[in-house]
């Protein structure tokens, strides 16, 4: 992940050279690059059955050579209006698939667009791993406590923290605990993926905000009746694609994408949240059995493949407003949400 930021080459054992487009500088060429499916399908170059399967590598050419400039054209669809003449292109046969999708999910990870000039010219010097790596790194059984502390916040004075460590990744997840444990009640939980725009900036394009204080609030009047409630504050910004990657969503919502469009022109899955470490994070805190406040069943489906005992999905929907209307309209109609 700090050899992508860094625009540094990955040397994958078993596959050429892999150099990241949107990070890369010097005089780079190729005749190749690697991308996602669902970016390679609005270039005409994957089937719809293809680009529903978003992590999935295609391998492809141009008529000439690709170089930096011309390659983050293409990588990048926010570039599409200013780049609109594009190809035209050739998908090739690629015989290093796995390292080729391990590629991809360490870009999303590392939060750059996943595209690579394949067995560059004029790289420097590559980072060497294995395909195998990028899995043991999201390896969730890693995740230990590293500290606790009472933390009085706006909805519950008494409430405490949890900070969750693992030894590879630099992210810190967090656990917000109110009203007394009790192992025998389930509590009422919260899944909150971490959003600077609309958790720290007060964003109106989307409802996380909202979210994240309603979910305190009802938390700490279940606290009152006698029951108790957790909040796992995620370090997965936009879903897991980071967020250069969600601005970037922003911008071609902004051209007239929903944010399902706008992730999959980007070559991104929409759904890429970390669910086996929220499951770990649980297990940490000794929670078998949980009251789940979403309005996706799909979250519901994704902890319960984890382990976790769901008994009860807690509706957890807000008023709209002009700026998210569509966003949330889109969440009901495309992604399944049960949302008014």
């Amino acid at each position: 992940m700090d050899a992508l930021r860094h625009g540094w080459p990955l040397a994958i054992a078993g596959a050429p050279l892999l150099q990241p487009v949107e990070t890369a500088f010097g005089d780079i060429t190729g005749e190749a690059m690697l991308l996602s499916a669902s970016r390679a399908a609005t270039l005409k170059l994957a089937n719809q059955l293809e680009a529903a399967r978003p992590r999935q590598p295609v391998l492809m050419r141009a008529a000439e050579p690709f170089d930096l400039p011309h390659a983050l054209a293409i990588a990048d669809p926010a570039l599409d209006l200013a780049a609109p003449l594009k190809g035209p292109f050739k998908a090739l046969h690629c015989d290093w698939e796995e390292q080729a999708r391990a590629a991809l999910e360490l870009a999303r990870m590392a939060g750059v667009l996943p595209a690579f000039i394949v067995d560059p010219h004029g790289a420097g010097e590559p980072v060497a791993l294995e395909a195998g790596d990028v899995a043991a790194f999201a390896d969730a059984s890693r995740l230990q406590i590293a500290t606790r502390a009472k933390l009085p916040v706006a909805a519950a004075e008494g409430a405490r923290i949890v900070a969750f460590r693992s030894p590879d990744d630099t992210r810190e997840h967090v656990a917000l605990v109110i009203g007394r444990q009790d192992s025998d009640t389930p509590p009422l939980v919260r899944l909150h993926s971490e959003c600077l725009t609309g958790d720290i900036l007060g964003s109106l394009k989307c409802d996380c905000g909202p979210q994240l204080d309603a979910a305190l609030h009802a938390m700490a009047e279940e606290a009152d009746k006698g029951g108790w409630g957790v909040l796992l504050y995620m370090r997965q910004e936009g879903r897991g694609i980071g967020l250069v990657n969600k601005l970037r969503a922003y911008r071609l919502q902004d051209q007239g994408f929903d944010t399902v469009d706008a992730n999959t022109r980007l070559g991104l899955p929409d759904e890429a949240r970390d669910f086996p470490t929220a499951a770990r994070m649980l297990d940490l805190l000794g929670v078998g059995a949980i009251r789940l406040m979403t309005n996706n069943p799909a979250k519901v489906a994704a902890l319960e493949a984890e382990g976790v005992a769901v008994t009860e999905r807690v509706p957890h929907s807000l008023p709209d407003n002009p700026h998210n209307a569509r966003y949330l309209a889109t969440k009901r109609d495309r992604a399944g949400h049960l949302l008014p």
